[in-house]
């Protein structure tokens, strides 16, 4: 969040690229991450944030959420994580952008069969919310926004802190049982590493338990097409946010502990002055490095 709910939107494409832009001119190093909701479309946004330069791109899908929201919003917005990450995954693929950034997934992710399933329509990382939640204690109660929370953890009340009995222990376990459960999908379809599932979305069938209209629903969009990724490891975006003529003086300024005035013409290729200057001495050390 670049500032407090309700103001983070971002409305524009441009606004977001300035976004980034300026936070990769703070801190080239920085893997930038634009999380998307799982939508109709979501694939073009996902290749236009790319295009602008993010390193992560996240979609999440309508399901989970820590309860803080409206049980109406959790129920009626957005879409299952699987359709908007195959559709991101084939679209950054069909325009040669999936090469150069990571796409990670998250909505509920409760169990391996989950992790595998997304690693087999393209995801390369997976987010964890409500699943961490419950397993020190979380148990939904949705009142997170209001300060009441009886097991202890969406709250600074002392009285209802003290209820809080969640350990990292429980986080870990929950972490090996979901690696081993993933070990063994992954053995029956005779993968041995994540690398080697991502994009094989052939070995997914659908699988009906509804009546009527479900049973006509096509899938092969989805599940038909095997996209394998080649990664490519040159950041596209590093010679422009590279400047060795002000790296040089706020190296000079470190090095010496001392106060410098700079005399330098900028035109509009330098348009990330201002976010560049103001990181502070500590991050000029860290582009300079």
């Amino acid at each position: 969040m670049i500032s407090p709910p309700p103001h983070h939107d971002i409305y524009s494409i441009e606004d977001l690229a300035q976004l980034i832009y300026d936070l990769k001119a703070i801190n080239p190093y920085a893997r930038i991450n634009v999380k998307l909701v799982s939508s109709t479309g979501v694939g073009t946004i996902a290749t236009g944030v790319v295009k602008a330069g993010a390193d992560v791109v996240v979609i999440s899908g309508y399901d989970g959420g820590t309860g803080a929201s409206p049980r109406n919003s959790i129920r009626d917005a957005g879409l299952p994580w699987e359709m908007g990450l195959a559709e991101a995954h084939q679209t950054l693929a069909m325009n040669h952008l999936r090469q150069r950034m990571t796409l990670e997934t998250d909505g509920k992710l409760m169990t391996g069969r989950d992790i595998a399933i997304a690693a087999l329509l393209g995801a390369e990382e997976y987010s964890f919310a409500s699943l961490a939640l419950v397993a020190i204690g979380c148990v939904m109660m949705r009142v997170c926004s209001i300060n009441t929370c009886p097991v202890g953890i969406a709250t600074q009340n002392p009285a209802l802190r003290k209820f809080f009995a969640g350990k990292p222990e429980h986080i870990i376990n929950t972490m090996y049982f979901l690696a081993e459960d993933l070990r063994e999908t992954m053995a029956e379809l005779g993968f041995r590493t994540i690398d080697e599932m991502v994009g094989h979305a052939e070995v997914l069938t659908p699988r009906f338990v509804a009546k009527g209209k479900a049973k006509s629903l096509d899938f092969s969009k989805m599940i038909g097409t095997t996209i394998p990724i080649e990664r490519k490891v040159t950041d596209p975006f590093l010679e422009k946010r590279q400047w060795p003529e002000l790296d040089a003086f706020a190296q000079a300024a470190i090095d010496n502990n001392q106060e410098i005035v700079m005399n330098h013409t900028i035109n509009n290729v330098q348009r990330s002055v201002g976010a560049r200057l103001g990181a502070g001495s500590q991050n000029a050390l860290a582009i300079t490095k």
